[in-house]
């Protein structure tokens, strides 16, 4: 049955309704929407135990305690405020009343668009719940960016968001696709941005934060989302800030040796420039959710066979919309000014110079490419291996249109365009798509294309639709 949109105000007052639910508002800075819908609809004495604002820092200090770098929008102020607050309920309110409500806590801390409008603003919202009286409680947080013009509008938006995440946390936490789709209830893709999310709690055992990362993206919630090789959800700012960034893109079903080599060598090449500190340098594996939707709809048990793959081998991973590189340009651009790299094969390189995919822009590939090395971007070309008359293909011995030749030799001039010259020759020939065939094919002979280890963790997983023969179970 197709869930029914309802209106914040509906939201609010089926909630106030509710005697069970009974909780606090805490909110700093541009967040203080959000309680007000509950306190308008009527009926909030049955759902609010307090609503504060410790606007001043010093105030604000004094209840949760100070943030290093006197940061006050940041992750770690709002899990102090969801813990305080919450504690408190449990402390203040009586045993009888512990036995009858569900509890919650909603908190955010939120910096809107500035006078000047040279600040675009962020902030986070988080809520802890229980699901029945004396449960543990649940917990989801959220970054957002709001991305109206005015502050008076990114204000009233945040207040929607605030009810739909109390609502959703109370009437959807068993459905994880309906919790996701409702917190864009009664709002647009132009008004609010939601890059991060995280779900913990017994309510969220099974809920793994990697497809949530997913999902945001699909959803089309933001355009790219990051989590660490332990499976947690980044923000982005968090991990790429001020940082040379060097990125591999692939489908990674599954990695193979020459991903391996290609990072390997890249990174050797990366770290060897002087404008690049290696202390300071964070390696991203990219998948595009392009690549993802290659069979049709995305696969999220494929999703997950990668990530798992990427994660035990201690990578970070990021899902994107960007399928133009000078997309995931501009959007890396926005945390760093230091040089960047990308890992690229041949047929990564060739695609980056054809011209149909800037169709849509007034300035075609001219303004593609002024985005993409305006900026302090290398690239660093892992060769092919060309089946037919054995010869290796680099830089050099490419085929390029004869109209985007000029601009292509001026890169090589230049050297924007980085030949990786220490490679492997002897994994060349090795390919994902014949890899994954023989996998799911129950062929020998794929595990000698994988680095050492990713056999087993197949195998062991049953990754990829790995299954094995009667032949090797009674061995």
């Amino acid at each position: 049955m197709e869930r029914v949109v309802l209106s914040s105000k509906q939201k609010a007052l089926r909630i106030n309704l509710d005697k069970k639910i009974y909780g606090t508002f805490a909110e700093i800075g541009a967040g203080q929407e959000v309680s007000r819908h509950f306190f308008r609809v009527g009926g909030a004495s049955n759902t609010v135990a307090k609503a504060m604002s410790a606007y001043d820092k010093e105030f604000s200090d004094a209840i949760y305690g100070q943030e290093e770098f006197q940061r006050y929008v940041c992750r770690p102020r709002l899990d102090k405020m969801l813990d305080h607050e919450y504690q408190l309920i449990i402390d203040r309110l009586s045993d009888d009343r512990q036995d009858k409500s569900n509890f919650f806590s909603f908190a955010n801390t939120v910096a809107t668009i500035d006078f000047k409008k040279r600040f675009d603003g962020h902030g986070w919202i988080g809520i802890q719940f229980q699901t029945a009286p004396r449960k543990a409680p649940n917990r989801v947080i959220l970054h957002i960016k709001p991305l109206e013009p005015e502050a008076q509008f990114q204000q009233e938006t945040i207040g929607v968001l605030g009810v739909n995440l109390i609502y959703a946390s109370f009437f959807y936490f068993k459905n994880v696709n309906e919790f996701l789709e409702s917190l864009m209830d009664n709002l647009t893709r132009d008004k609010i941005e939601i890059d991060t999310i995280e779900m913990t709690g017994p309510d969220f055992e099974n809920v793994d934060n990697r497809l949530l990362s997913l999902k945001l993206v699909r959803n089309g919630f933001t355009s790219a989302v990051i989590f660490s090789p332990d499976g947690v959800n980044i923000h982005p700012s968090e991990l790429l800030y001020k940082k040379n960034i060097l990125a591999i893109r692939g489908s990674f079903r599954p990695v193979t040796k020459v991903n391996l080599d290609m990072i390997v060598n890249g990174y050797n090449a990366f770290v060897k420039d002087p404008k690049v500190e290696k202390e300071n340098l964070q390696v991203l594996f990219e998948i595009t959710l392009n690549n993802l939707l290659m069979e049709g709809d995305v696969d999220e048990q494929d999703f997950l066979d990668r990530a798992d793959i990427l994660c035990s081998l201690g990578q970070t991973v990021m899902i994107s919309n960007y399928r133009k590189y000078y997309k995931l340009t501009e959007y890396l651009s926005k945390f760093t000014d230091k040089r960047m790299g990308f890992i690229m094969g041949i047929d990564h390189l060739m695609e980056v110079f054809n011209e149909k995919y800037y169709r849509n822009l007034n300035g075609g590939m001219l303004e593609a490419f002024g985005i993409l090395f305006t900026r302090d971007i290398k690239i660093y070309l892992y060769p092919f291996l060309d089946r037919k008359t054995g010869e290796i293909v680099d830089s050099h011995k490419i085929d390029i249109h004869p109209r985007v030749k000029p601009l292509y030799d001026y890169l090589l001039f230049n050297k924007r365009v980085v030949d990786l010259t220490e490679i492997d020759k002897s994994v060349l020939s090795i390919f994902s798509k014949e890899v994954l065939r023989m996998i799911r094919g129950g062929e020998d002979g794929w595990e000698d294309m994988v680095p050492t280890y990713v056999d087993i963790i197949i195998k062991k997983n049953h990754l990829f639709g790995y299954t094995p023969s009667e032949k090797k179970e009674k061995v």
